[in-house]
């Protein structure tokens, strides 16, 4: 029970790497706020951590609106007392076409949703945990935040931007006892992937030096590592768990 009195926030909650991430901090003994843009699926989450013992509230939102992000830390701190760990974890895939057909308004969506979204969070997350005493904040980005692969520019360009913006935010806030720092995960078996054909999906698969895509649970494992005191000397840094992926 590491994080035994601690308060997390987690986006895009309600299923996946998300849900993964919330029921991981519920065990290790934060409250956690489960947000998702799906209130059904946030508040899914929710019983099933309070229903194990655990302390959760649930709230929907869409991370692209700047007030959704101040609504959930209001509600950390007026359930829980304060904010002090954060998981910006809420995105989308995005259309699939090359750069000059890329439509604009498809391309306004994943970034506002992608990058903006994490900077809402921050935005708000950190004054709260200045507040605090101190904190920490993982943003989830993809090993597409240090490759790039073809048709897909907005969401390459939206997860290089959380790097970038990810080590900025931990040079802001390092002597304000906020550690900031970005998590790399391959293709991850998530309900994004869900609707793939068999013969794509060994194709992702095998794109993996390990030869399979990674599970929610594994990427968890390493998220909260980083927001434990385990990780005290780490930030401003990025993390992969791709399975080899970018190693290629």
């Amino acid at each position: 029970m590491e994080l035994q009195g601690k308060t997390a926030l987690v986006t895009g909650a309600g299923s996946g790497i998300g849900a993964a991430v919330a029921r991981q901090l519920a065990h290790a003994g934060a409250s956690v706020v489960v947000a998702d843009v799906q209130q059904d699926a946030a508040s899914a989450v929710a019983a099933e951590i309070t229903g194990a013992g655990g302390q959760a509230r649930a709230i929907a939102g869409d991370v692209a609106n700047p007030e959704a992000s101040r609504a959930a830390v209001m509600l950390a701190q007026e359930a829980f007392g304060a904010l002090h760990l954060a998981v910006n974890n809420a995105g989308i895939g995005g259309d699939q076409a090359p750069v000059a057909d890329y439509g604009i308004e498809q391309w306004d969506k994943v970034i506002a949703i992608n990058l903006s979204g994490v900077f809402y969070g921050m935005k708000y997350q950190i004054p709260a945990m200045i507040q605090a005493g101190g904190g920490a904040i993982v943003n989830m980005a993809s090993i597409l935040g240090s490759v790039g692969t073809a048709n897909s520019a907005a969401y390459v360009a939206a997860k290089h931007g959380v790097l970038g913006l990810t080590k900025t935010a931990a040079l802001d806030h390092a002597r304000d006892g906020v550690r900031v720092n970005a998590i790399g995960p391959g293709y991850i078996e998530t309900p994004l992937l869900a609707n793939l054909d068999q013969a794509t999906y060994q194709a992702l698969a095998g794109l993996h030096p390990l030869g399979r895509l990674g599970r929610s649970e594994e990427v968890a494992e390493l998220t909260l590592f980083l927001l434990s005191e385990r990780a005290s000397f780490i930030t401003g840094s990025y993390h992969l768990v791709d399975g080899g992926y970018t190693a290629q």
